[in-house]
């Protein structure tokens, strides 16, 4: 025996509100298998679902191609930050630069290891530091660090702290359509299980193929299960 199988993704939900709406609109309310209270609700609802199928993928698009650019600028801030910090242990292992000056950028004075520099949060407050930290020991007329310079760096980390802010507006908005779509189709969901609830009340008084038949008009889907095969009752 088929059994009634509802929508599960946006475009199976959007095509069986479509189809009880199109029914709904090219038959006589006293023919018509579901309520005309149902027929508004969904003549009112499907619009606000296709918008936020929409919004959601705007949203989702402009986060995921601002991505790769923002990926990008983390590694390369990233990398600065790390060779300046190499840069500073390095003088200090030849002996061009005394140990206290890892303190200029909160590091322990015998610390010779780089920071972890994995998560974004990381990358911000180490390039915070070390760039507090060179602007201090450059006021104190202290030999800068090169190759890179904390101009460099800063330049890097600048860029990449703006796209962090940027990619969190995205991101946050991404998350808001999302919800919103969420909701909706959520609503899409119950909407559909009284159509089709209403549908398969009025065509009760059919045999159970012609029910099928005249329900898929609108809109609704049935399938048979895996080990069944498709079986015509007796009309009678």
């Amino acid at each position: 025996m088929p059994y009634r199988r509802l929508p599960n993704t946006d475009s199976s939900r959007l095509r069986a509100l479509e189809s009880a709406l199109n029914k709904g609109d090219t038959t006589l309310p006293f023919n018509l298998a579901f309520s005309q209270s149902t027929f508004q609700k969904i003549k009112y609802f499907l619009p606000t679902f296709k918008e936020a199928i929409e919004m959601n993928k705007i949203a989702y698009s402009r986060y995921n191609q601002k991505s790769e650019v923002y990926d990008n600028m983390q590694r390369k801030a990233k990398m600065y930050i790390s060779h300046f910090i190499q840069v500073a242990n390095f003088a200090i292992q030849r002996g061009d630069l005394p140990p206290q000056t890892r303190t200029f950028y909160e590091l322990e004075e015998n610390e010779k290891k780089t920071p972890s520099l994995n998560t974004e949060r990381e990358i911000l407050e180490w390039g915070d530091k070390i760039i507090k930290g060179e602007a201090v020991r450059v006021s104190k007329g202290l030999t800068p660090i090169t190759n890179p310079t904390i101009a460099v760096v800063k330049v890097h980390y600048e860029k990449f702290l703006r796209a962090n802010k940027t990619q969190k507006v995205l991101y946050e908005a991404s998350q808001t359509a999302q919800k919103k779509l969420n909701k909706k189709r959520k609503e899409a969901h119950e909407l559909t299980v009284k159509l089709w609830n209403e549908v398969e009340e009025y065509l009760s008084k059919y045999p159970p193929n012609e029910k099928r038949e005249k329900a898929s008009e609108y809109g609704l889907v049935y399938v048979y299960r895996k080990h069944e095969t498709p079986v015509f009752e007796n009309a009678n």
